[in-house]
């Protein structure tokens, strides 16, 4: 098509606002979303083919320059470019990107007003669409899901069809009972999973994605995650399979320390009726339950010896029996385990097998603590109050929150908030000192130092420097440096 409109993630009003604005055009327009930020490089990528662009509610503050060339370049290709705003621009802006395109501007209606009159298409239908909060229609919340739903899986996801597929869907005036089954999946996923992603822009996060990203394309490979408690091992757990060929399939969390011993072998491969006491029907274990999918077992390093020899027989040939049964079943799953205790140091005191740790370490991943991308906290607790009280946190708040180390991690930052909603709490700074108040009697590092300190000094030294040379994002200078050794010093340890 010739025609395109690009609107802002975020917020519903834009997406109400690109809709109204594809009604106006017969539905005859591509749609895509994009930030102030990626707008220059989108424009710039618009040239062929495309004969008008309708920027509609992104900001023009991100990089000026590069947006008054990329404008500069659509005029000369005879392109027409037209910014419809709900919010004037800068001074800056009015003198140097406005010129270069037609703006409709209205700083006195919601935008999807705005672009109702611009395209002369009746906003007052859709409207509700793109009100924060109050009491609403069935197909409204269900819309505004399905937005929440298309963002997330932009931002988790890198899915872009998603929230113009949403955007069309609400310009032909499709209500919610009419969606096709790939809408119904999307929004299923997003309920599922919209608490359990990595979230941040830190190198560790940004290094820790790519490494999820890569072990997501091998389906079969075997997963060793290693964090302190409350980094969010089940989240990376779940962002590995749902990146994996096998997201379609079932995925399914145990925690290996929440059972008595002797339920285990029942609990991993089910059992037949009779086969104990109260076993009054046959049932599935964890393995023929996620049969094509992926099974995480969180705080593997509990697990008794007796089950851990349960678990490797079943890892050397995907085989396994229910309890009390004769007939053999196969199960393909993935296996991912995490743990927070030092596995190695654990092999060596006879507690845990070592056969079944060198099956299990075939990808290890480690989850950095909270306190070692602590800038990562303005968008993990801002995203958290947004999505529960639809405002921002102020600066003042952050600046409190990035006042603490977090012991307990991103689950206890969380849990923090969460007290702050409960007792209508403002004042964080307040909040924070009488938080440390409760915790003064907790031993600070205690799961640090069992997870990344072997007793053998050369091993906890090279586990040191792989911990630092993560944290920089794998920069050899920068490790070098933070160490205060050269860098043959950090190659010889990694």
């Amino acid at each position: 098509m010739d025609k395109l409109i690009l609107t802002g993630y975020g917020w519903t009003d834009y997406a109400v606002a690109a809709a109204v604005a594809l009604k106006g055009l017969g539905g005859l327009a591509d749609v895509a979303g994009v930030s102030k930020r990626r707008l220059p490089e989108m424009l710039e990528a618009s040239a062929k083919g495309v004969r008008n662009i309708y920027i509609l509610g992104v900001a023009l503050g991100g990089d000026e320059p590069r947006l008054a060339s990329a404008l500069k370049a659509l005029r000369r290709h005879g392109v027409a470019v037209t910014w419809i705003s709900a919010v004037a621009a800068s001074e800056s802006q009015v003198q140097d990107v406005l010129p270069l395109m037609k703006a409709v501007v209205d700083e006195t209606v919601a935008l999807p007003t705005v672009v109702g009159r611009t395209f002369d298409v009746d906003a007052e239908p859709f409207l509700p669409y793109a009100e924060e909060g109050g009491r609403v229609s069935a197909s409204v919340r269900d819309y505004r899901e399905l937005f929440e739903a298309a963002q997330f899986f932009y931002r988790y996801y890198q899915d872009e069809a998603v929230y113009a597929m949403a955007i069309r869907s609400l310009a032909a005036g499709v209500q919610p009972a009419a969606w096709g089954e790939d809408m119904r999946r999307i929004v299923a996923h997003y309920r599922r999973y919209r608490g359990r992603e990595l979230v941040g822009k830190s190198q560790q996060i940004r290094t820790l994605q790519e490494r999820v990203n890569r072990i997501a394309l091998y389906p079969d490979a075997r997963v060793l995650i290693l964090g302190e408690s409350g980094t969010g091992k089940e989240t990376v757990a779940q962002q590995i399979h749902n990146k994996s060929p096998r997201a379609k399939e079932p995925f399914y969390a145990f925690n290996c320390a929440s059972v008595n011993p002797s339920l285990l072998e029942s609990r991993f491969f089910g059992h037949e009726k009779g086969a104990f006491t109260g076993a009054d029907r046959a049932a599935a274990g964890l393995f023929e339950l996620a049969n094509g999918g992926t099974l995480f077992l969180d705080e593997i390093g509990e697990l008794p010896l007796d089950a851990q020899g349960l678990l490797l027989r079943v890892l050397e040939g995907g085989r396994f029996m229910r309890m009390g049964g004769s007939e053999e079943h196969f199960a393909d799953v993935r296996l991912i385990t995490a743990t927070n205790r030092n596995l190695p140091a654990r092999v060596r005191e006879g507690k845990f097998r070592g056969d079944l740790y060198q099956r299990l370490n075939v990808v290890q991943l480690r989850i950095p603590a909270l306190r070692e991308h602590k800038e990562d906290i303005r968008d993990i607790a801002d995203g958290w109050w947004l999505g529960h009280h639809r405002r921002h946190l102020t600066d003042e708040q952050i600046a409190a929150l990035m006042d603490y180390d977090y012991p307990g991690n991103v689950r206890e930052l969380l849990n923090l908030l969460d007290r702050a909603t409960v007792l209508s709490e403002d004042d964080f700074a307040a909040l924070l000192a009488e938080h440390r108040e409760m915790n003064a009697g907790l031993v600070e590092g205690e799961a640090v130092a069992d997870c990344s300190l072997p007793d053998d000094l050369d091993a906890a030294i090279r586990r040191h420097v792989r911990r630092v040379f993560d944290k920089y994002g794998q920069n050899l200078s920068r490790t070098a440096q933070a160490l205060k050794v050269a860098r043959n010093t950090v190659k010889k340890y990694l």
